[in-house]
């Protein structure tokens, strides 16, 4: 191995790929006698040897991305974890999100293991992470991946890159553009957990039901009260939880609903994604 000779183009090549330091590309060449596939297959797996060794450790740092296409119809929103807010500041592992977010819109792939299972930049995507694990050293996940179609999508980024909303619209108009940003805010901000109560998942529902009736029950209400009790507090439940009941944050006066019918009385929401770190 003494014997090879490696030229700082290559080593610079390499981390250029892969984004690893300029040792551990320069080792990576030693140790594959200066062939630069068997480098590149080195440093992967090192990136696996080091995310076997982590993976009991939480990625709940990162950055989130939104990508919408030129016509506003289509928009996906990622989330790449990291262990450390240090990593997630860095200005590689952000591009990196970026194009991956571009690479999924591109793609719109079914799933996320679609997404991982696509060739991204000459390699599956899967093993991209496993090189940008080999050159961090700690945990990178790709673990979220939503997608949304509809006449109109917009998209909104929060907190310095920790949460991302997509959200369509029934009616194909650049005027709504701020209505939808408005209520992707909203989103972000209140974190409703469906469109409307009919996207509650019924089992939800029924602990929501038991919490009002022992509510009522510890308050001393007489059985015969509790169920409607509990429908009472479960249509607080679905103001709070809903996004088209929810309170509009900007005005406090309006509904969500109500607002967008100050907008068109035929302006709708098709659907929202919210994708959060942690």
């Amino acid at each position: 191995m003494s014997d090879i000779i490696i030229s700082a183009a290559d080593v610079k090549q390499l981390r250029d790929q892969t984004g690893a330091g300029m040792m551990d590309c320069k080792k990576a060449l030693v140790e594959a006698k200066g062939d630069f596939e068997k480098a590149v297959e080195y440093l992967r797996k090192k990136g696996q040897k080091v995310s076997d060794k982590r993976a009991d450790r939480e990625a709940n740092e990162g950055v989130v991305i939104a990508s919408l296409s030129d016509d506003n119809k289509r928009g996906v929103v990622i989330k790449l974890g990291s262990e450390t807010d240090f990593v997630a500041k860095n200005e590689n592992f952000i591009n990196l999100t970026q194009k991956i977010a571009e690479h999924a819109l591109k793609l719109w792939p079914a799933d996320l293991d679609q997404l991982l299972d696509s060739n991204f930049e000459g390699v599956v995507l899967r093993d991209k992470i496993l090189e940008t694990v080999a050159a961090i050293g700690e945990k990178i996940q790709l673990s979220n991946f939503e997608k949304v179609e509809a006449p109109l999508v917009v998209s909104y980024i929060h907190m310095g890159n920790k949460a991302g909303v997509l959200l369509g619209m029934n009616l194909d108009n650049d005027d709504f553009i701020e209505v939808g940003r408005n209520l992707a805010m909203q989103v972000a901000a209140m974190r409703p957990i469906s469109l409307d109560k009919d996207g509650i998942n019924s089992t939800i529902i029924e602990k929501e039901i038991e919490i009002g009736k022992e509510q009522a029950r510890r308050e001393g209400k007489p059985e015969a009260m509790l169920d409607k009790i509990a429908l009472g507090k479960l249509n607080k439940f679905y103001k709070e939880n809903t996004l088209l009941n929810q309170v509009y944050v900007k005005d406090g006066k309006l509904s969500v609903t109500e607002y967008l019918k100050s907008a068109n009385k035929d302006l709708k929401v098709t659907e929202f994604k919210h994708v959060k770190l942690g």
